[in-house]
């Protein structure tokens, strides 16, 4: 899943509560994965900006991970 704002990080971390734990992380984990690739793009492209939205988004997402994990 690609997010470009943490808004949409938010709104899709609220969609996936209605999923089991163990689906929602597995989505956590493929949103991270995402969020990689677009780190190294933007990376290579010196997009200080999308860096820092990509930075919060992970944020965001750690942060429900880590709830999830503490059950």
């Amino acid at each position: 899943m690609n997010f470009s704002n943490e808004e949409q990080a938010k709104e899709a971390i609220e969609a996936w509560r209605e999923d089991p734990p163990k689906a929602q992380l597995m989505k956590i984990g493929n949103a991270m994965e995402s969020l990689d690739l677009n780190e190294m793009y933007y990376e290579q492209k010196g997009s200080d900006k999308a860096l820092e939205r990509v930075g919060k988004i992970r944020a965001i997402l750690e942060k429900r991970r880590e709830e999830l994990s503490a059950g």
